[in-house]
């Protein structure tokens, strides 16, 4: 376990830092490089959480086409389906809010 949080760190350290040194590229005033900076951080969010959705639903259809009718592991597939819809619901919220946040600033 502790191996794979280390590499969540190490994958997190090496998207976010090319963001962080493309902002100082620009000359802009400091309230919009920052917004600059959450800017490209919320896409690449984006892209990576993209990516973990489309790995949970395809994960689920595994599941799901695995099951073989047992009442159980059909009860695990769909409890997974769910829970790939309500992550993706929250991260629509998450993008949503910053968005608007990020406008009236």
């Amino acid at each position: 376990m502790n191996k794979k949080i280390s590499f969540l760190i190490l994958l997190a350290v090496v998207l976010v830092v090319p963001v962080i040194a493309s902002a100082q590229l620009h000359s802009y005033g400091p309230a919009i490089s920052y917004m600059y900076i959450v800017d490209q951080l919320m896409g690449a969010m984006w892209i990576i959480f993209s990516a973990i959705a489309v790995v949970c639903f395809i994960i689920a259809g595994i599941l799901f086409l695995t099951a073989n009718g047992h009442p159980e592991k059909l009860q695990s597939a769909r409890s997974a389906l769910i829970w790939g819809v309500v992550g993706v619901i929250i991260g629509i919220i998450s993008y949503s809010i910053v968005s608007i946040v990020g406008s009236f600033i």
